[in-house]
């Protein structure tokens, strides 16, 4: 096989990528509901959140910055939650119904695995070139579906633990510290899992390059 080999941006590089997003999409919308929270109560808090992502996407149109599709489907999606959630009178459904969505899509990836089309693959080839000779070695076809595997354990996982969290601070009365132990949960199990597979998939990448050496 003769191809060049195929390497990874630094770490560095990625995170200074990832940070922008991750502020808007994470940060900012965490202590946005805290603040809300804290002077308007549990839902004017809801609301004021939805009305961050809606403040994003006018933002962008403002500018005329192209909007990403899945803006308009979080719009969709956080109007919904909140109507929900204001409707029944029960914070705990705003924060239940992505977790359903979520668990469907962990069943995608299991099922994806057994059709010999891993998500994760797909995934990360929007993001880094593999040539075609690469993509058919059997230790590379071995490690997407691990992978993925492992991802859609990681989303079930995170689901399952944010739906009992919802419950029990439900019943506890307590929707600020559901949010702190459910972030905290969640970026712990998903850091871990992201850590693992950069790690991986640089090992991965290092073996082939030394057997094609």
């Amino acid at each position: 096989m003769n191809h060049p080999p195929v390497t990874l941006p630094r770490l560095t590089a990625l995170a200074r990528q990832a940070a922008p997003k991750l502020l808007e999409a994470v940060v900012a919308p965490l202590a946005v509901f805290y603040l809300a929270l804290a002077v308007l109560g549990d839902r004017w808090a809801l609301v004021v959140t939805a009305a961050w992502v809606y403040l994003g996407v006018a933002w962008r149109l403002a500018r005329r910055i192209k909007v990403p599709a899945t803006m308009y489907l979080a719009v969709f999606a956080i109007t919904v939650r909140t109507v929900v959630a204001l409707w029944t009178g029960t914070w705990m459904w705003f924060f239940i119904q992505p977790e359903m969505g979520t668990i469907c899509i962990s069943i995608a990836f299991l099922a994806s695995v057994r059709l010999n089309r891993p998500i994760v693959q797909k995934l990360t080839l929007d993001y880094i070139h593999l040539p075609s000779a690469v993509l058919k070695h059997e230790r590379v076809r071995r490690f997407f579906a691990r992978i993925t595997l492992l991802w859609a354990f990681v989303l079930l996982a995170n689901s399952t633990l944010s739906i009992f969290l919802a419950v029990y601070q439900y019943l506890d009365g307590s929707l600020g510290a559901y949010v702190l132990q459910r972030t905290s949960a969640v970026a712990v199990i998903s850091g871990t899992a992201i850590a693992f597979s950069i790690i991986a998939f640089k090992r991965l990448l290092q073996r082939l390059q030394v057997a094609h050496a």
